[in-house]
């Protein structure tokens, strides 16, 4: 009598979010998928050179993915659906960029769980790399990363019960709005909230620090902190180009 196995599988759109070698040829990658959320699966054949330029993190996939078991790791059928990370090659900050939000993904989004969101947020974010205002792009992608983890900012209105039409600060206690009347005694304690994100301001070098800080803090505070991890290298090198540029 032949036991006949039932495979469990799925198809799906997926961001590369990181590939590690597994063993002599394998690689173990992790996508963003559209529904299937942050999930891993072994890709055969993964070092090998047909599928490097399908691995880099930031490309879209079509992803088929098999296992026995749902909780096994399972393996990946992937094939390039867009290249992004080549189109950033000669752009080193926008490709700073594009390796902080996979790598975000990868460190905060539990594994297996929908964030259709943020899956229809990165790709956005990607798509607008070349463009002019992808900075204010990203800090606004880090405020929905950080909403679909459960910590989102209140950016709308007045913590204090001050004017809604001047908020300039969020309190770092509670990740509200405060006016600049209210706020400003305090200002010290508080962290600026850029113009943009209030619809005051147009952007551009010191507001995307300010955004960079005012969501760098979040992250740490809510996201890495109570993991004992710091935030990861490759967003404190985006904030420090951003810094730089502002000095």
């Amino acid at each position: 009598m032949s036991h006949h196995v039932v495979m469990i599988e799925w198809q799906d759109k997926g961001i590369v979010l990181a590939a590690r070698p597994h063993g002599e040829t394998a690689a173990v990658v992790h996508l963003l998928c559209e529904k299937n959320g942050h999930h891993a699966g072994l890709v055969p054949g993964g070092q090998g050179r047909r599928m490097s330029p399908v691995l880099q993190p930031g490309n879209l996939v079509d992803a088929t993915w098999k296992a026995r078991l749902p909780d096994h790791l399972g393996h990946f059928t992937l094939e390039l659906n867009r290249g992004y990370a080549a189109r950033f090659m000669d752009l080193p900050a926008s490709l700073n960029c594009l390796q902080s939000a996979v790598t975000l993904c990868e460190a905060a989004l539990p594994e297996r769980e929908p964030h259709a969101a943020i899956f229809n947020g990165s790709l956005a974010l990607i798509e607008s790399l070349d463009s002019e205002y992808w900075g204010e792009i990203y800090i606004k992608w880090e405020l929905l990363l950080l909403s679909e983890l459960g910590f989102g900012l209140d950016l709308e209105e007045c913590a204090a019960g001050g004017d809604n039409d001047q908020l300039a600060y969020v309190s770092p206690r509670s990740g509200r709005a405060v006016s600049l009347s209210a706020g400003t005694p305090y200002r010290d304690k508080l962290l600026p909230l850029p113009g943009f994100l209030s619809g005051r301001g147009q952007g551009g070098t010191q507001e995307i620090l300010e955004g960079l800080q005012l969501t760098g803090y979040f992250l740490e505070k809510s996201v890495f902190g109570p993991r004992d991890r710091p935030l990861p290298p490759v967003r404190v090198r985006l904030a420090q180009h951003f810094s730089s540029c502002a000095a």
